[in-house]
């Protein structure tokens, strides 16, 4: 092996150490299991993970980057509230999956989803392609295979939702596809358990006649209508735990 290649697998190792620390940590932070105890040091944390100072380091960097943690000098490492957070980072919101389940987080996934893809429906209506046009067709293909046993019922309806978004034409609103996606998997398991079904056919097949049809209108409500249900279904769940 010469000194590029080398050199390469040094590089890759590297990262893969640096990923590696990252996820661990990530997940440490948002999953609670640093919230009695002050955040270790560069030190400590390569140590305890046996391995150098510079993953360590670059791990901790990427975490302030992502808003889990702030350094300041002479003051050290601190994990930051959930509000400094980057809630859109696809990491991030992979590690709030992992948290003990919330309602509470529910519902604020659900209240973005509603104020976000009613939007995307209608835009979709008029901005759609017939690439866009057939991916949503093909989602909801799915969700109907789903429903025979022939397809997951948590992909499809990802696929559905995220169709939609793209098919927006507007790369704002395609941004939001990791976080309704996540949100989705929270929402489906909870409706599953809460409700004991999925996703309704018929409120899905109007959305996407509205958007076939040109009729931004009927598919921004009937996108609206989907999510507000579930909303109503969060908001019911809250007030028997309060209870």
């Amino acid at each position: 092996m010469n000194k590029l290649q080398t050199s390469d697998v040094r590089d890759a190792l590297g990262r893969n150490l640096t990923h590696g620390m990252l996820d661990a940590l990530g997940r440490s932070i948002v999953t609670g299991s640093y919230d009695d105890k002050s955040f270790p040091t560069e030190a400590e944390l390569a140590r305890q993970h046996a391995v150098s100072r510079s993953v360590t380091r670059e791990a901790v960097k990427m975490l302030t980057a992502k808003g889990l943690l702030s350094q300041r000098p002479r003051q050290g490492t601190s994990i930051q509230p959930v509000a400094s957070w980057n809630l859109f980072d696809t990491d991030v919101l992979r590690w709030l999956l992992e948290r003990k389940f919330s309602l509470g987080l529910l519902r604020q996934f659900t209240e973005l989803r509603l104020a976000v893809e009613p939007g995307a429906a209608a835009l979709a209506a008029t901005a759609a392609d017939q690439e866009g046009l057939d991916a949503i067709a093909d989602g909801f293909r799915r969700m109907e295979a789903a429903e025979r046993g022939q397809d997951d019922p948590l992909q499809s309806d990802i696929a559905f939702h995220v169709a939609i978004l793209r098919a927006s034409g507007n790369p704002f609103y395609n941004q939001f596809r990791d976080m309704v996606a996540t949100a989705l998997q929270t929402s489906i398991r909870f409706t599953n358990r809460y409700k004991g079904h999925t996703a309704s056919l018929p409120a899905h097949e109007k959305v996407m006649k509205a958007i076939v049809a040109r009729d931004p209108a009927a598919a921004g409500e009937a996108m609206r209508t989907i999510i507000a249900d579930v909303l109503a279904l969060i908001h019911q769940a809250e007030a028997e735990v309060g209870n």
